[in-house]
């Protein structure tokens, strides 16, 4: 099992082609489907992920995605937005009511901290999408892999509640994307994924 995290995630780290020291560790957690990366590129994943990724293309969406949130710095955007909110509320305490101050604390979580955590979840789609491609896995089963995601999802808020895409509008989205993931694919000189695959599979 950690052979396989291990595996996949070198061959889309050494297609970043940044310096990064970057550390993969598998926490054995079998109902716990998720991953995420923390600021200086630990990515973490729990085992309960493994049946819904299934293969290593399917890994290889969830892993990218998690690369693309460290290579465009969305932590230390987050942890500034964050700050910034923070003082704000902190200076606004001194003048305003409080029950005010707590009904705008929640718009603000509406209208500005829930988008833009969207945002860098589809910005990292996006960025995730093209690394897979460009280190020869085949894009088009990230459609696969969130349609898994999808059946495996006990129940989830309407999207402007949320601070991740609906997963049909992620879906939607990376379709759209696959013209261009796969001309990046080309670009890399990958074989036909079928090749991929198997020549990936004997070598490992």
């Amino acid at each position: 099992m950690d052979r396989d995290v291990r595996k996949v995630a070198k061959r889309l780290i050494d297609a970043t082609d940044t310096e990064n020291d970057w550390e993969v560790h598998v926490i054995y957690a079998p109902d716990e489907k998720n991953a995420f990366v923390l600021p200086g590129g630990k990515i973490f994943v729990f085992s309960g992920l493994l049946s819904v990724t299934q293969d290593d293309d399917g890994l290889a969406t969830v892993l990218s995605h998690e690369i693309a949130h460290q290579l465009a710095n969305h932590s230390a955007e987050k942890l500034s937005q964050a700050n910034l909110l923070g003082f704000l509320y902190l200076v606004a305490s001194f003048f305003v009511d409080p029950n005010f101050l707590q009904f705008g604390r929640a718009m603000s979580t509406l209208l500005l901290e829930l988008p833009n955590s969207r945002q860098c979840e589809q910005e990292a789609d996006q960025l995730g999408l093209y690394l897979m491609a460009k280190a020869c896995y085949d894009p088009e089963q990230a459609v696969s892999l969130w349609q898994r995601m999808k059946a495996a999802e006990l129940s989830s808020p309407p999207q402007f509640l949320n601070t991740h895409p609906s997963t049909d509008s992620r879906i939607e989205n990376i379709r759209a994307l696959l013209p261009q993931a796969n001309m990046k694919r080309e670009t890399a000189n990958c074989p036909t994924p079928d090749l991929t695959r198997s020549f990936f599979n004997s070598v490992f």
